[in-house]
């Protein structure tokens, strides 16, 4: 069976800037697909693209079952999109542009109606609907953009980075909305995100995206094991980074050593077992502990190993 998206050496480039260095994707019929980078890694020109926003300059790509270069208009009728840039008239009401996106989508007036009452309850703004959206606050305005991209039922969903600039309430509502979505209406989600924790809570799986290249693919849980059981982060007073990470690197104890800024993490199998080894073999070098902190990996874990640096370093 066809995925709901697939691409193939997808590329994008402006100039002889490479924006998108040859993705292959599979997103499969009613998952939620976590695209994970920092600023600039791509993931916007990859979604533009698979929105027909943006035309490729290579490699191939199709959405609900059509190819995005030549059947645009089949795979416009059959996506909703929610940009990080929401394009709304604020001299408009709420209930104003959801029927005008009927009206454009080829609604009738009833189904027009009967799909703004069914939106109504996930734009959960009250009366505000009927209030011009310049009144709206952020989080208003993201969640009936949301709504807009809903009207006509589509197969698939694009958000980008649909929570950045929202506060942690309005945030937890978009993540319940997207969880509703895919759960109760069987609607396939692309997620755009730089929020680790965003995509660990939401995707089925995660794709990780950087300097335009798909560098890894997984399960959240799967992309965690892949680094260890666990995660010794050491910060130290006295000694460089490349000093710490020689060190403890010769401990048997210790898979692997990664540096991040004036921080050394190591991998290793049993966290409880190898962190007095650690404290014991950096007290013999003459170093001295600020911080050795024991934890489970995370995606930003992932994305130092892979990369070499982390999310929000890299995005800077």
């Amino acid at each position: 069976m066809t995925g709901a998206i697939e691409a193939t050496a997808l590329r994008r480039t402006f100039g002889e800037t490479v924006a998108v260095d040859g993705v292959d994707l599979s997103v499969a019929v009613g998952e939620i697909y976590g695209f994970l980078g920092p600023n600039g890694a791509g993931k916007s020109t990859t979604v533009r693209m698979l929105t027909t926003l943006l035309a490729p300059t290579g490699g191939s790509a199709r959405v609900a079952g059509f190819d995005v270069a030549t059947d645009a208009d089949d795979v416009r009728l059959r996506i909703g999109v929610a940009l990080q840039d929401a394009a709304l008239d604020g001299k408009q009401t709420g209930r104003e542009l959801l029927d005008l996106q009927g009206r454009l989508y080829g609604l009738s007036r009833a189904e027009r109606l009967r799909r703004v009452a069914e939106l109504l309850p996930l734009v959960d703004i009250g009366e505000a609907i009927d209030q011009r959206i310049a009144t709206y606050s952020g989080g208003m305005k993201r969640r009936l953009d949301l709504a807009a991209s809903l009207v006509h039922q589509p197969e698939v969903l694009f958000l980008d980075e649909p929570t950045t600039g929202l506060d942690p309430t309005s945030r937890a509502a978009v993540w319940r909305e997207v969880r509703y979505l895919n759960q109760e209406l069987g609607i396939t989600i692309f997620l755009t995100t730089q929020y680790l924790e965003e995509a660990d809570a939401l995707a089925d799986r995660v794709g990780i995206i950087a300097h335009g290249r798909l560098v890894a693919q997984g399960t959240p849980a799967a992309l965690k094991r892949s680094i260890g059981s666990d995660v010794i982060v050491a910060r130290v007073a006295t000694g460089t980074g490349a000093e710490v990470a020689e060190v403890v690197g010769r401990l048997p104890e210790v898979d692997r050593v990664e540096r991040s800024g004036d921080e050394v993490v190591m991998s290793v199998a049993h966290g409880a077992a190898a962190i007095s080894p650690v404290a014991v073999a950096l007290a013999e070098a003459g170093m001295v502990v600020e911080g050795l902190t024991l934890r489970t990996p995370t995606l930003d874990d992932v994305f130092l190993h892979i990369t070499g640096g982390r999310m929000q370093e890299d995005a800077a």
